[in-house]
């Protein structure tokens, strides 16, 4: 009896803890999500790919967030779907190079034209500079491609400057971080855009009723005016 007193007891005192702690989880899991779905929106627009298909990759195969893209980008460029992609890269182990000469495509598809660079694009961007059109002696990094794949996707599909990502990148922003500000700087945009350009309309269609009535008031005046001319003659 004394053991049934002593744990009930004990229940009582940490359901408290376990109340707020579940809070903060699902607290933390919430905000995530947010980031997580315009970063999973972004990229199904980007590639034309459904949303549903972003969730499925990215839940069923348990594909990194970052690395979604970099699955998308050489399924397109492959020709292949993007479940080729990951069998590859997940199960066989291979390198995303690897992946890419595999299907006789060159390191050359993740440049980016750029005026500088930064890190931790330092690397990738020397070894290509050093060797050209030799593809072979590039050397690019697993994180090395995904830097790359992202770079362009955010730069692309937001309007920003690549130089710009990259030193947001330097900085250690993650690109779910970085897509979700871009997203909510544009979503401002459009709304002050649309807000501004609706009292522009209903501004243009109250002037343009007036100005028709106006010429109808003075087309029957000049009517009246016409005919009553006809009745003297």
């Amino acid at each position: 009896m004394k053991r049934i007193i002593v744990l009930f007891a004990a229940l009582v005192l940490l359901a408290p803890a376990a109340g707020v702690s579940a809070q903060s989880v699902s607290t933390g899991i919430s905000i995530s999500n947010g980031e997580l779905r315009s970063f999973y929106l972004a990229v199904g627009d980007y590639y034309r790919v459904p949303e549903a298909r972003i969730t499925y990759v990215k839940q069923h195969y348990r594909v990194h967030d970052e690395e979604l893209p970099v699955v998308f980008f050489l399924a397109s460029r492959a020709h292949v779907d993007p479940s080729v992609i990951i069998d590859l890269r997940y199960r066989q182990r291979m390198s995303w190079l690897n992946i890419t000469l595999h299907y006789g495509l060159t390191p050359e598809i993740y440049y980016v034209p750029v005026q500088r660079v930064g890190p931790p694009y330092g690397n990738a961007y020397g070894h290509y500079k050093k060797h050209g059109k030799d593809y072979r002696k590039v050397r690019l990094a697993d994180a090395d491609v995904v830097n790359l794949v992202n770079l362009r996707f955010m730069s692309e599909y937001h309007g920003v400057a690549a130089e710009v990502v990259m030193d947001r990148r330097g900085r250690g922003e993650r690109f779910v971080v970085m897509n979700d500000h871009y997203y909510k700087e544009k979503g401002k945009k459009h709304h002050g855009d649309d807000r501004g350009k609706g009292k522009g309309k209903d501004r243009d269609d109250k002037w343009d009723k007036k100005d028709k009535k106006d010429k109808d008031d003075k087309h029957d005046k000049n009517k009246g005016k016409g005919h009553g001319k006809g009745k003297d003659d």
